[in-house]
């Protein structure tokens, strides 16, 4: 996501962005001192801090100390597999000060910008079959017409097997916060400023916890009980039996599935240790299992993983963990004071909760 971002990430779980010529760096760093001042009392701006990266000031490398650097939260830090996208809001991404020569420089970038209010500016999305990035750059986001931008951003929410609806939906509720403070504040103007999206990729952040077969492999637990009763057994293919009466799921595990353990090892070994089983959570009610298209009572031969990715992608919103999603705003070299609505992003805003809640409705 650095390259994608344009920023370097430091160790410590901050993001190293670089100061751009002025007057866009200065005055960006000056919008960020502005919010996080701690001085600040005024409740707009109070408020907007929930929707920007925490800000840490400035940083200079000891070798370079006239490169200045803005020293943010890394919004992606908490995920596993973060898929991340960066859309350009706005019907302009030229400020009021811009020269004749910048304005046409900026509108024949995207001249579809006035209608659509927005403009993927790059994503990159983690497909689970192949544990790999599938990445987009800002060409893509510019080949975008009225007719195909739904296709093009939901292609951010699709990994390989589903649509992630939970992704979205989350999304959209956290546009709409977004929206609201900008309905309610005439103070700011925002000009080629981006929302920053990202949510988890990796199945690991559903209810369903495979973290500990990975360790029942590894002492070989050769087949029987495990701590919570559910029996583990290796055999040739993966058996979901009825949901019993506590509500757990028993699953005889494959050697076809150590491919899929494998995509989570590096995750667990740094994350939390929970039971030792393959087991789904909160199932109090058998017909909540029955009733998503999934695989009760019969077996999977085949690829196991895309049957088991069926069974996270359909897991009845009662069960699933609300979305692991962030929606920041970034991109602040193009503020000024103002005193009217910022129209032309609340257009951009809007106009993108509808697409989204297109691609949601079909």
């Amino acid at each position: 996501n650095a390259s994608l971002l344009g920023i370097l990430q430091h160790p410590d779980g901050t993001v190293l962005k670089q100061l751009q010529p002025p007057p866009r760096g200065p005055r960006e760093q000056e919008f960020y001192n502005k919010v996080y001042d701690s001085d600040c009392c005024d409740s707009i701006l109070l408020e907007l801090r929930e929707y920007l990266p925490k800000y840490f000031g400035v940083w200079s490398p000891p070798t370079a100390p006239n490169d200045t650097y803005l020293k943010l939260e890394d919004v992606t830090r908490k995920f596993n597999k973060p898929c991340i996208m960066d859309v350009k809001i706005g019907q302009k991404s030229y400020d009021p000060y811009a020269s004749a020569e910048k304005i046409q420089q900026q509108v024949s970038k995207y001249p579809l910008m006035e209608e659509i209010g927005f403009l993927v500016l790059g994503m990159r999305v983690y497909h689970i079959s192949s544990d790999s990035y599938e990445t987009q750059n800002q060409h893509y986001g510019r080949s975008l017409t009225k007719e195909t931008v739904k296709d093009g951003i939901s292609k951010f929410f699709h990994n390989g097997y589903c649509l992630r609806k939970d992704a979205i939906a989350a999304s959209i509720q956290k546009i709409e916060k977004i929206l609201e403070w900008f309905e309610g504040q005439k103070q700011l103007n925002f000009y080629a400023s981006s929302l920053l999206f990202v949510y988890e990729g990796s199945c690991q952040a559903t209810t369903v916890r495979l973290s500990d077969v990975t360790l029942a492999e590894k002492r070989g637990v050769p087949k029987g009980l495990l701590s919570g009763g559910d029996i583990l057994e290796y055999n040739n293919n993966i058996h979901v039996i009825n949901s019993t009466e506590n509500g757990k799921i028993e699953a005889s595990v494959s050697k076809g599935l150590s491919k899929f353990y494998a995509l989570h090892k590096k995750a667990y070994s740094k994350r939390h240790h929970s039971q030792l089983s393959l087991k789904v959570e909160n199932l109090e009610k058998d017909n909540v299992w029955k009733s998503s298209t999934c695989i009760t009572q019969e077996h999977l031969n085949g690829n196991v993983i895309p049957q088991l990715e069926k069974v996270f992608c359909h897991m009845p919103a009662e069960i699933k963990e609300s979305a692991n999603v962030e929606v920041r705003m970034i991109d602040f070299a193009h503020v000024f004071p103002s005193n009217t609505k910022d129209e032309g992003y609340i257009y951009g805003l809007k106009n993108l909760i509808t697409v989204l809640q297109n691609i949601l409705d079909n």
